[in-house]
């Protein structure tokens, strides 16, 4: 029986690891995400101040 509670515990722990591994993989996304959406609104702001006369 402590056996099962063994592997039953590593299979908890494994999965509580991949959910927290999913997560941090998640926000780091939205971050890559919104950096390069701001990124390319800077370089679309330097074009439009470029354009004017």
């Amino acid at each position: 029986m402590s056996e099962d509670t063994g592997e039953q515990r590593r299979e908890d722990t494994a999965t509580r690891e991949e959910k927290a591994r999913r997560k941090a993989m998640l926000i780091r996304a939205g971050i890559y995400i919104f950096a390069t959406h701001l990124f390319a609104g800077f370089v679309l702001l330097l074009f439009a101040l470029g354009g004017r006369k």
